[in-house]
């Protein structure tokens, strides 16, 4: 089966927005078992939505057709497709009685603008926007069903997720049983790890999707009618061969797999951020059911911070600097004291480091990062070197992942510090609690 995605807009194919919904598709189709051949970007002009929608509904079995359906002169997707079809444009009643109790709800005139929204191509099948405006609808041409919905991205997605995936199941005729598996990991390059995956022999029907978005590299192990047992099998041997990079299973970010780890075995943290400047706390928050864990975090983006609130000793940043493995394992113990309010967390992470693009030093160049994690009365510090051509940005991100990965580790009583494929380790050291205080 053929899938497409034909993205409509002027601003998207001028570039002036980023077209997320093309990409959140993609991977939510992945997600299902699905893969799409194509997706193409055409501007706001009939004749040039007519030509594209006779052309694709040609070659493909379903095609998501996404934007153009609002209230106003640019939004014509509707109307293409009536002139590609030859039919005319009528009111569907069920959507203009929707229409009229949506705007009499809220005391707004409903205008011939909005009524608009309800006309679509005689013999479309209405697709319901529970939380818009404007419908959907689909229609069949050639080979293809074309399925049209909004460009508002919290429109799309739900429709995406309660209809227009439902419907391509219910269009594979070949109904072949799809589990997906996501392993995420950091620290490894694409090439490197499709040249450790790809020369396996893996069971017949499963199939590699690979999947980066800064830190992360995702890989999908799409199973089409393979039994349970050899899924498995492929899980353990990827993640054999993939190691310490392998950080966690069908989770989008570390973050969420930490947050798991920590309601599951009831622990405790504290956050002391100075590179990261409290986007560990931020992933973090994002979780409801976060405030179980998470005593505190403090941001102590300067040394007078760093010295009143987590007791980090002035001595040790004229000794060894601000960006050092005594200064961030001081960080950890100061936070999980968490003011000598509550007991002392059993677990502490602590950041600081060099994000550029100015600051360095030869001693200490831009990507110089720091990082301790704090579990018990033990406490793991690492010193890593992130390439100074990396932007401050993706420094500061990296330095979260590997930060929420010594956690997790830490968590799972394995060695904090992990040998990862492109993270360069300086240096690493242990400390105890006690010995610091």
């Amino acid at each position: 089966m053929k899938l497409e995605m034909i993205c409509t807009g002027e601003e998207v194919l001028a570039g002036q927005i980023v077209d997320t919904n093309a990409a959140w598709l993609g991977n939510q189709l992945m997600d299902a078992g699905f893969e799409m051949q194509r997706r193409t970007t055409v501007g706001d002009r009939v004749a040039d939505l007519v030509d594209v929608f006779i052309e694709r509904s040609g070659r493909a079995d379903i095609i998501l057709v996404n934007g153009g359906l609002g209230p106003t002169a640019d939004d014509l997707s509707a109307q293409a497709m009536a002139d590609a079809m030859g039919v005319e444009l009528v009111e569907n009643t069920q959507w203009r009685n929707i229409l009229e109790a949506w705007f009499s709800e809220r005391n707004i005139p409903l205008s011939a603008n909005n009524l608009k929204q309800a006309k679509l191509p005689k013999g479309a099948v209405m697709v319901d926007n529970p939380v818009g405006t404007a419908c959907g609808f689909r229609v069949k041409l050639n080979r293809a069903w074309l399925f049209f919905t909004p460009g508002v991205p919290h429109e799309f997605k739900r429709m995406v997720a309660e209809q227009f995936i439902p419907f391509v199941r219910d269009q594979d005729h070949e109904n072949m049983p799809v589990n997906v598996t996501k392993i995420l990991t950091v620290g490894v390059g694409e090439s490197d790890m499709a040249q450790h995956l790809e020369k396996c022999d893996w069971p017949v029907g499963l199939t590699l999707g690979y999947r980066s978005y800064t830190p992360y590299l995702e890989l999908k192990l799409i199973a089409r009618n393979v039994s349970e047992g050899l899924q498995k099998v492929a899980i353990e041997q990827a993640s054999k061969l993939l190691g310490d990079a392998v950080v966690a299973l069908n989770q989008e970010t570390l973050a969420g797999e930490v947050h798991r780890l920590l309601l599951d075995n009831k622990h405790t943290l504290a956050v002391a951020e100075s590179l990261t400047g409290g986007e560990i706390c931020s992933q973090l928050v994002a979780f409801a059911g976060s405030s179980s864990y998470l005593k505190q975090g403090i941001v102590s983006y300067c040394n007078e911070a760093k010295i009143a609130l987590l007791d980090v000793s002035a001595q040790t940043i004229v000794d060894h600097s601000e960006v050092s493995l005594e200064c961030v394992a001081q960080m950890a113990a100061g936070a999980a004291k968490c003011n000598n309010q509550i007991e002392s967390t059993q677990f502490a992470i602590a950041t600081s480091g060099v994000a550029g693009p100015t600051g360095g030093s030869d001693e200490r160049p831009v990507g110089t990062v720091v990082i301790a994690v704090k579990a018990g009365e033990v406490i793991h510090s690492q010193q890593i070197a992130i390439s100074y051509r990396r932007s401050r940005t993706y420094i500061r991100e990296l330095s979260v992942a590997v930060a929420f990965d010594m956690l997790r580790r830490a968590i799972l009583e394995l060695d904090p510090i992990a040998k990862y494929g492109y993270i360069k380790r300086v240096e690493s050291k242990v400390f105890t609690v006690e010995a610091l205080a």
